[in-house]
């Protein structure tokens, strides 16, 4: 039988210019008065937790702040926030506020201090035992301070696991956070090609959401079978098409001047929305590719990051791989592709074809400064057997592709994403 059902969540959300100021309120409401704050250097160095905390202090709440947040976290920082957690706590409530990298920390601290093991019991099969969490979660109030991850809508949380050179996740509709508190002004900081990367990471987020598996092409399931990400649905196409809408209009625009305030906010809101597509419907080939790009990094480190060892940044190895990958499913909905390229260019002349997609995507990827393939941060042939392996182990996420992918067809879009132009 196929299936007849699909599924939709969100947090609760609160936007727009001065909404962070109002998060000791909010925390109140939830019964909180110790509160731990998570966040990451480069974003302590803003103000902007700080700022956060006094506002919550002022309010009665006791706030406690870790500020050691590894930018695209592995096993190794997560286990050290996580045991900061455990000392310092217990608490009543989380706060995140920064990129994916806090939000997703905050997301582990939250599900290890509240539930018995460690994080390998839940990061998803086959890395780890991908266990359900037995105990509720703390209150989590996400803050995000760049425009991309969407991780303040999500169940997912990212991860290196050093040891296996993989990034994989923790994937339970119990991590959701339960506010997502978007302030756009928080996001004039990002440097230009953070903007850039984080970015391409709402882009992919919408596209890959929109030409996912439809959700009655599944099989049908049992209620203790669903899953967050139950395939591309008429609720996710909304966030998704509206979200590419937005990113038409302000994407070159905020990554070229930073002050501009119209297109930072038009960018929050397009995170957002493709947020909340893709936290239900699901992501595909791009993302699986993505996860093996950045655990395998050898020495590239791109500007307006931390220079202090080797990244290839979440939203920019998405990228990277992008434009093949569309070109691999163009066949599964041919409509759905066009359409998609023409809500991202919508005054050019397309025409019509698998060229069309990919052609939108690496104009624009050479417009913000994106590299030029995977040549470009690090990548040759010798590298596509072991990026294929580690896109292999991601069949949470290559499960909603709108095409069955075998390794043979990783290996032909890696080999096509060495040079784009």
């Amino acid at each position: 039988m196929s299936e007849t059902v699909f599924t939709y969540a969100a947090p609760a959300l609160k936007f727009g210019r001065g909404a962070a100021d109002e998060v000791g309120h909010d925390l109140l409401g939830y019964g909180a008065r110790r509160v731990l704050l998570v966040t990451d250097p480069g974003v302590a160095a803003t103000g902007h937790p700080a700022r956060i905390a006094e506002q919550a202090t002022a309010r009665g709440l006791q706030v406690t702040t870790y500020d050691r947040v590894h930018v695209e976290p592995t096993d190794a920082s997560m286990a050290d926030a996580i045991a900061f957690a455990r000392d310092a706590g217990p608490f009543d409530a989380i706060l995140a506020v920064g990129g994916g990298s806090a939000i997703d920390t905050a997301k582990a601290v939250n599900l290890l201090t509240t539930n018995p093991g460690e994080l390998m019991d839940y990061i998803n099969a086959p890395v780890g035992k991908a266990l359900a969490p037995s105990q509720p979660l703390l209150p989590l109030v996400a803050i995000p301070t760049t425009t991309g991850t969407g991780s303040e809508s999500t169940t997912i949380c990212v991860l290196d696991v050093l040891s296996l050179k993989v990034k994989t996740g923790i994937s339970h509709v119990a991590l959701r956070p339960r506010l997502a508190v978007v302030d756009p002004s928080l996001t004039v900081s990002q440097p230009a090609m953070v903007t850039a990367a984080s970015g391409m990471d709402i882009l992919c987020h919408a596209l890959e959401s929109y030409t996912a598996r439809w959700y009655a092409d599944f099989d049908a399931k049992q209620p203790e079978q669903r899953v967050p990400y139950c395939g591309a649905n008429p609720i996710a196409d909304m966030w998704s098409e509206k979200a590419l809408s937005l990113l038409a209009g302000a994407f070159r625009a905020a990554v070229r001047d930073g002050d501009d305030t119209v297109s930072r906010e038009q960018m929050a809101l397009a995170a957002t929305f493709a947020g909340l597509g893709f936290g239900n419907a699901g992501v595909h080939i791009p993302h699986a590719n993505a996860y093996p790009i950045a655990g395998r990094v050898r020495s590239y480190r791109p500007e307006g990051y931390p220079a202090d060892e080797p990244i290839v940044p979440h939203g920019m190895a998405v990228s990277l791989t992008a434009p093949e990958a569309f070109r691999f499913t163009f066949d599964a909905d041919p409509g759905r592709h066009l359409r998609a390229a023409r809500l991202l260019e919508p005054d050019a002349d397309l025409g019509e074809g698998a060229d069309v997609l990919p052609g939108v995507l690496t104009r624009l990827m050479r417009d913000i400064g994106i590299p030029n393939g995977l040549a470009e941060v690090g990548y040759g042939e010798a590298d596509v057997d072991p990026l294929v392996d580690g896109a292999l182990k991601q069949q949470r996420l290559l499960a909603t592709a709108p095409r069955a992918v075998a390794g043979e067809d990783l290996a032909a879009v890696f080999r096509g994403s060495m040079e784009h132009w």
